[in-house]
């Protein structure tokens, strides 16, 4: 089977010596890993920065083997990767995407509330611009894989009572979501709240 698709990459990971396990977000086939050959190469290493957006050519490779994937850029999140609150907020959603959502269940509304996230995490002129979409993303999530509604935003909802709800979603993920894998995911999400919290201290 090949599969065609324009793809988030959600996470990269070494494989072997020269590749990598890449996961990458589509909307029609969901979550999809895949084995991409040459990724520590100088061609393919800017291409394996999670939120890149890609056009993915997907092969399965029968014997069980884990599927093969030629990527080529759309669109870059690297210029944003210096900047610590951009950077964290990048790494925390597709991070979330890869590590809570199940291979090959294909979630098109949350593919779109990823790209739309990542779009305004890069192009907003401060946190404040993009944190009630991170938030909504979040409860989106927790929907689409069955936990139910997370609290919705009041309509005078200030900073301080959307920080508080953020933390209260990370408290439902955390048990719900990521229970066995908490440790490096939810270490991400703790430094992006920290710094969204020195947001409302200012």
């Amino acid at each position: 089977m090949l599969i065609r698709a324009s793809a988030i990459l959600c996470a990269s990971r070494p494989h072997g010596e020269h590749g990598a396990v890449v996961r990458l977000l589509t909307a029609g086939h969901g979550l999809l890993a895949a084995y991409v050959a040459g990724a520590r190469g100088r061609q393919l290493r800017p291409l394996l920065i999670p939120g890149n957006v890609l056009d993915a050519e997907i092969n399965e490779r029968g014997d069980n083997r884990l599927p093969s994937a030629r990527l080529e850029l759309v669109e870059s999140r690297g210029p944003w990767l210096g900047e610590p609150l951009p950077s964290a907020a990048i790494g925390w959603a597709t991070a979330l995407a890869a590590s809570a959502l199940p291979e090959g269940h294909p979630y098109p509304a949350l593919h779109e509330a990823l790209s739309a996230l990542l779009d305004a995490i890069c192009h907003a002129p401060s946190a404040r611009g993009w944190a009630v979409a991170l938030a909504a993303y979040e409860a989106l999530l927790l929907r689409e894989v069955g936990y139910g509604l997370a609290a919705r935003a009041a309509a005078d909802e200030d900073w301080t009572s959307l920080i508080a709800r953020l933390d209260r979603q990370g408290r439902a993920i955390e048990s719900h979501l990521l229970a066995d894998r908490r440790g490096d995911v939810m270490a991400a999400r703790a430094i992006l709240l920290d710094r969204l919290k020195r947001i409302s201290a200012d």
